[in-house]
């Protein structure tokens, strides 16, 4: 079974920064697309950023272009989400989510159907 646990996140002043993780447990780490989420309440969940198996490509929302990096280290099993210059608007739960069925030559996932299993989600809030 996979399990995903994310950490990190908080209380921060806008244009500062938080770093998330993703810590996985079970099957290979190094053949899922990862991808990072948010739900802000009510809203739609939205992709934030996504990373192939190799982490050769990635693709962020327009929203946090410049201001967001996603990255992996497949020896931790973990992904990562760093975040700077944060915005009341990135107030959300961010959530990790798993692609198990990505291959070598998956592009990167932006649906959340595209994912099978994801964590709890971490807040984020962000004061002005």
């Amino acid at each position: 079974q996979v399990q995903l646990v994310e950490s990190g996140g908080g209380l921060v002043q806008a244009g500062g920064s938080l770093r998330l993780s993703c810590s996985v447990s079970g099957g290979t780490f190094n053949r899922y697309g990862m991808g990072w989420f948010r739900q802000a309440p009510g809203k739609d969940r939205e992709i934030v950023a996504a990373i192939t198996r190799s982490g050769r490509d990635t693709h962020y929302a327009d929203s946090v272009k410049g201001r967001f990096t996603i990255s992996r280290d497949n020896a931790a099993k973990t992904v990562y989400l760093q975040m700077n210059s944060l915005r009341p608007e990135d107030t959300a739960v961010y959530l990790c989510a798993a692609d198990v069925r990505a291959i070598l030559t998956s592009p990167v996932k932006i649906r959340d159907d595209g994912y099978q299993y994801w964590g709890q989600g971490t807040q984020v809030t962000v004061s002005s």
